[in-house]
């Protein structure tokens, strides 16, 4: 992320109410600094999702809590079919994908953001996923974090998406969905919906992970083909 991009963020942050400051003072981190695993630039596979807890601001970076360490377990085992063996082998497989949030900040009460703080920070996001990453298959995590991708789209696009979401084969089919920078560079991503794997997600979280592997199946996802020059 450039340094334009990081300061953006702090001065949103700053002007922004509801950041969990006291969550951040716990671990002595800064509440302004967004929270943001970008991974590789050349990653095939995003996971986009709704915004960082208290893990993430301990450890610095998005999807390492406990929902996070599902996703990074049932890749993990996807992957190279055993066990992922400790916390720092979760980290390590971090490197592989782009990690992404609708707003890099922990809410108070880890409720969802409002729609007004989305919508403020969705330009800068927006600007992250169509200049710092060049893949464009996205797995979101939540309803939240997919219908993100219905904010600021034209009413009949909205629709589409919302539409999309009350379909009982939604984490099975995919949607594609066109983004925009404020300088006008756009880019259409395939959206790949999932449930929130959050242990509280009484209804899902059992299904989760073969719902995961579903996915990582249909996308390809293996040693080899995770990047998008790479070759079988």
């Amino acid at each position: 992320m450039k340094q334009s991009q990081r300061q953006a963020f702090r001065e949103l942050a700053a002007d922004t109410q509801g950041i969990d400051t006291e969550a951040y003072a716990r671990f002595d981190k800064d509440p302004l600094e967004p929270i943001i695993g970008l991974g590789r630039a050349d990653a095939r596979i995003g996971f986009f999702g709704r915004d960082p807890g208290r893990d993430e601001i301990k450890h610095g970076e998005p999807f390492i809590g406990a929902g996070g360490q599902l996703v990074r377990k049932t890749i993990y085992r996807h992957l190279y079919a055993k066990d992922m063996p400790d916390f720092e082998a979760s980290r390590e497989l971090g490197r592989l994908f782009f990690w992404i949030n609708t707003v890099p900040y922990k809410p108070v009460g880890n409720k969802a953001w409002s729609m007004k703080v989305k919508r403020r920070f969705q330009p800068l996001m927006n600007t992250l996923l169509i200049e710092q990453w060049q893949g464009r298959s996205l797995i979101t995590l939540g309803r939240e974090a997919f219908l993100w991708f219905g904010i600021g789209q034209p009413k009949d696009q909205r629709r589409r998406i919302e539409a999309f979401w009350q379909r009982e084969d939604r984490f099975e089919s995919s949607i594609d969905v066109d983004l925009a920078t404020a300088t006008g560079a756009s880019q259409t991503f395939t959206i790949h919906p999932l449930p929130h794997p959050s242990p509280l997600n009484a209804t899902w979280y059992k299904r989760f992970p073969d719902l995961l592997r579903g996915r990582l199946g249909a996308l390809d996802a293996r040693p080899g083909r995770l990047t998008l020059d790479a070759h079988d």
